[in-house]
C-alpha cells in the first residue's frame, strides 16, 4: 500500500499537483529544479516493490537486472542532479549499480542465512554443487567459496569497466561515481583472511574467501 502511495506520489508530482506531504513537496522541488527522470524514480519504486515479493535470485544476471533498476537509478538520478548528460558517465554508472548489487548480495549472506534466506544465485549455487542449507549452515567447503568467487568476480569485472569510462567522464560528474572506491576495497578486503572476532556474527565473513585469479598467481586488483 506504500509503495502505491509513491506511484501515485509520483503521478501527481508530474502533473503539478504535488501532494501537501513533506517529503513530497521536497521531491517536487529536487524534480523541478534538477529536472529529474520519472522513469528512474518510479523504478526505485518498482523495484522494492520486486525486492519484497523474492524468494531468491535464479541467475546472477537477475541480480544485475535487479540493481540496474535499484542501485544504477540511484546514480541516474544523482548525475541528472548534477546536471551531467554524458553517455560515458551513464556507462559508468550501469556497471557500478551492477558492482553494488552483486556486493550487496555477498554482504547480506550472514544476515539472511540467520533468517533462513539465500540471495545467491541458483546457476551457481547449482554450478558448484551448494545447497541453500550448506549456506544457511555457514558451510566453509571450497564449493561454497567458489560460488563466493564467481560473484565477486563478475562484481570485479564491472567496477573495472566502470573504470575504464572514467576518463571520458566530466569533472563535475566524477563525484557521482565515487563509490566505486568503496565497492573496489570491500572486494580487496575480500581476498584477504580475517574472521570476525565477534562470536554474534552467527555465520563465518566473507572475508575469510579468497579472490585470487584460478588460472595463474596473479590477485583480481
Amino acid at each position: 500500500m506504500r509503495l502505491q502511495f509513491w506511484r501515485d506520489t509520483l503521478d501527481r508530482i508530474y502533473s503539478d499537483n504535488a501532494p501537501k506531504q513533506p517529503v513530497a513537496m521536497e521531491l517536487y522541488r529536487a524534480i523541478k529544479k534538477h529536472r529529474l527522470s520519472k522513469r528512474w524514480l518510479r523504478s526505485l519504486v518498482d523495484a522494492r516493490e520486486e525486492q519484497l515479493e523474492r524468494r531468491h535470485f535464479r541467475s546472477i544476471q537477475e541480480i544485475e537486472e535487479y540493481s540496474e533498476k535499484s542501485n544504477a537509478a540511484l546514480y541516474y538520478l544523482i548525475l541528472q542532479g548534477l546536471g551531467s548528460e554524458n553517455l560515458h558517465a551513464d556507462h559508468a554508472a550501469s556497471h557500478l549499480g551492477k558492482a553494488e548489487g552483486i556486493i550487496k548480495a555477498l554482504r547480506g549472506v550472514p544476515h539472511n542465512a540467520s533468517k533462513r534466506r539465500v540471495f545467491l544465485p541458483q546457476d551457481i549455487m547449482m554450478k558448484h554443487g551448494v545447497s541453500e542449507e550448506d549456506v544457511i549452515r555457514g558451510s566453509r567447503e571450497q564449493n561454497v567459496k567458489d560460488v563466493i568467487y564467481d560473484m565477486a568476480s563478475q562484481a570485479y569485472h564491472h567496477v573495472h569497466h566502470a573504470r575504464s569510462f572514467m576518463k571520458d567522464v566530466p569533472r563535475e560528474a566524477r563525484a557521482a561515481l565515487l563509490p566505486a572506491v568503496s565497492a573496489s576495497t570491500y572486494l580487496t578486503a575480500l581476498q584477504k583472511p580475517w574472521i570476525c572476532p565477534d562470536p554474534a556474527c552467527g555465520a563465518p565473513s566473507l572475508h575469510t574467501f579468497h579472490l585470487c585469479d584460478k588460472n595463474n598467481s596473479n590477485s583480481l586488483d
